[in-house]
């Protein structure tokens, strides 16, 4: 699944379900996959929308819950206002996630028309309340703390999974990716529909290691920290599968929407977890 924030609290209550992620995923492990996504504009409202847009996404899944999670992902977008020149945008970026979701590395690198490319580069790991110490070394260095219940990812991913198996319909989550300036972690608000029983139709979802496997409608709203109550900054929905991998997508930034639609997919194989 692509649980990112493309370009990439308070006092309202998280839920963090208590489920027994290692047991769940040892039924169907997350799948080391590549999957490339064809961008195009789906609707655009407003002055600031778009005429046109297309784009790619390139996404890159592997590990284990022995080894821990790597992702490398690239977005490149072009948007073509009403009027005047088109404006590219190139966002790549690199993490690696303990399995047990206690330690997260990133380094994220946009780019936009042929400006310099904006880099940051980070740690964080997990402390004694579930919050997060967060270490950055570009552009600048910087120590920050983050209190209370936070996720990375992939651990997002896993407890989206569990509770999907489980029919549970609704997850609230603080989460942290690094994105931005790489100093604050987001509200996540997840929705998680009823399992699809009719067949994918693009070429690439044909792969043998989807068929038959469950899979759940999701949308996943990002809120500024402590602001859950009002809009969400960006809504990404998508057909999640069982092992993680994510179709059908809708990128919502509110003045436009884009579709991503996966035209490629190869699974590699994933080493058994022996823990």
């Amino acid at each position: 699944m692509i649980l990112f924030r493309a370009f990439a609290a308070g006092a309202c209550a998280l839920t963090l379900l208590p489920l027994p992620l290692a047991k769940a995923e040892t039924q169907v492990p997350l799948a080391s996959h590549r999957a490339v996504y064809d961008l195009t504009l789906a609707k655009g409202s407003g002055a600031k929308a778009p005429a046109q847009a297309r784009g790619r996404i390139a996404f890159d899944f592997s590990g284990s819950a022995c080894d821990g999670y790597v992702q490398n992902f690239r977005q490149i977008t072009e948007l073509q206002p009403a009027e005047g020149a088109a404006k590219l945008s190139d966002m790549r970026s690199a993490t690696f996630e303990a399995p047990d979701g206690a330690d997260y590395r990133f380094k994220i690198e946009t780019k936009v028309d042929n400006s310099s490319t904006e880099a940051i580069d980070g740690k964080a790991q997990k402390t004694k309340n579930s919050g997060i110490s967060i270490d950055i070394a570009k552009p600048k260095r910087a120590h920050l703390q983050i209190d209370g219940p936070t996720l990375f990812p992939t651990e997002h991913l896993r407890r989206v999974i569990a509770a999907a198996r489980a029919g549970e319909t609704l997850i609230e989550a603080r989460v942290y990716d690094g994105t931005g300036e790489g100093d604050k972690a987001f509200d996540t608000l997840t929705l998680i529909g009823k399992p699809i029983g009719a067949p994918a139709q693009e070429k690439a979802a044909q792969a043998d290691a989807l068929k038959g496997m469950a899979r759940w409608p999701v949308a996943v709203s990002y809120f500024e920290p402590g602001k859950r109550d009002g809009q969400p900054i960006y809504v990404l929905s998508f057909d999640l599968y069982e092992n993680g991998v994510s179709r059908a997508l809708k990128l919502d930034y509110g003045d436009f929407v884009l579709k991503g639609e996966m035209s490629e997919l190869t699974i590699s194989p994933t080493p058994p977890c022996k823990k």
